[in-house]
């Protein structure tokens, strides 16, 4: 009978026994299953939310994260675009959290996971453009079995062998399997994963406590400087600054609103034409409440500094014309009843304007 006492204790029994508790891999679980509640609750879809959404809540997209939102680097990494996403994400940190906060300790482990997602995030705006609206825990997550690997790698001599075999064909088989299904699927952000990785191991290197030589670890430090320096300098051109189609949308909306309100003295104009009205005080009527409102509406549009590439420039454009029009068309009224007596002023008013299309707000532009 042998004496189980005898037997060398596990990698991960040493560890448990060295660091007992790992907040901070149960304090970001927490974070993202808490953010993707508090998405649910604001409306995002339980299997699949949309660009929209995530937009709001901060995803990482080049036009909005290069326009000066830099901290979407990091709050990407706390958004999910469904719930298999989520769970996955969980899951995986959950399972490689708890050894590789154990082997680099709370605080340089908290440093690899949140060093290893926004470099990733910084790589897949490199990669990506302006073609993608990102986000996910997966970039960091890569990071920490980036790290784990590397840990235990290094400390492969002091391990069991069947041990060691299996941990690290264990993770270096999670890790490829992963990247391969994101070639394959689309709507997977692989640079993000791929970033995270590299990030993971020289983060890894750079903070491991184990005896390495020291010109390793400098070596790994400066390596990732230069990396970040370099995707900085290769970041694209945004097709457009977020800023300016925020507020395209919100002047769209306010046209709307203005719209409505033209409108409504339009008829009220209209009715009074049969009335006791005099010609002159119909066409003022018209050119204060109509022409004028869209000239101002037209100005506003034209004044936007909206790039052709901005989703809403289209509607923007059209919007413009449209004032144009409507400005044209009331001020050839007003003009053709001063040009009348008091018997054509009914006539007149009773053609009304030209018809022309409605306008869409901005959320239902967006929505199609």
């Amino acid at each position: 009978m042998h004496d189980s006492t005898l037997l060398p204790a596990s990698l991960y029994d040493q560890l448990r026994m060295r660091t007992p508790a790992i907040p901070v891999t149960l304090a970001l679980i927490a974070a993202n299953a808490l953010v993707f509640l508090l998405m649910l609750a604001a409306g995002a879809g339980l299997w699949h939310s949309g660009n929209g959404i995530q937009l709001v809540w901060g995803a990482n997209f080049a036009p909005a994260t290069q326009d000066g939102q830099w901290w979407r680097l990091g709050t990407a990494l706390f958004l999910h675009f469904g719930l298999i996403h989520v769970l996955l994400n969980l899951w995986a940190l959950w399972d490689g959290g708890q050894l590789a906060e154990r082997m680099f300790g709370h605080w340089r482990f908290a440093a690899i996971y949140f060093a290893s997602g926004l470099c990733g995030n910084l790589l897949s705006l490199v990669v990506q453009g302006n073609e993608a609206v990102s986000g996910g825990a997966s970039g960091a997550i890569f990071g920490i079995y980036g790290a784990l690997l590397v840990y235990l790698w290094r400390e492969r001599s002091g391990m069991d062998p069947g041990e060691f075999r299996f941990l690290f064909r264990a993770g270096s088989a999670f890790t490829i399997a992963s990247i391969a299904f994101g070639l394959f699927v689309p709507g997977i952000d692989n640079s993000a994963h791929i970033g995270g990785l590299l990030t993971g191991i020289l983060a890894g290197t750079a903070l491991g406590e184990a005896a390495w030589p020291r010109w390793i670890k400098i070596a790994a430090s400066v390596s990732l400087v230069l990396a970040v320096g370099l995707l900085l300098l290769k970041l694209p051109e945004p097709a457009y600054r977020w800023s300016e189609e925020i507020a395209a949308r919100a002047e769209i909306n306010a046209f709307m609103a203005r719209e409505n309100r033209i409108q409504a003295r339009l008829k009220d104009i209209l009715r009074q034409g049969n009335k006791a009205a005099s010609f002159e005080e119909l066409a003022e009527r018209i050119e204060f409440e109509i022409t004028e409102p869209y000239e101002q509406s037209f100005e506003r549009l034209s004044q936007l500094p909206l790039d052709n590439a901005a989703p809403s420039a289209a509607q923007i454009e059209s919007l413009r014309a449209y004032s144009e029009q409507r400005r044209e068309a009331s001020q050839a009224l007003a003009d053709e009843l001063r040009a009348r007596g008091r018997f054509g002023a009914a006539a007149a008013t009773s053609r009304a304007l030209p018809r022309f299309a409605k306008p869409e707000s901005a959320n239902e532009a967006s929505e199609k």
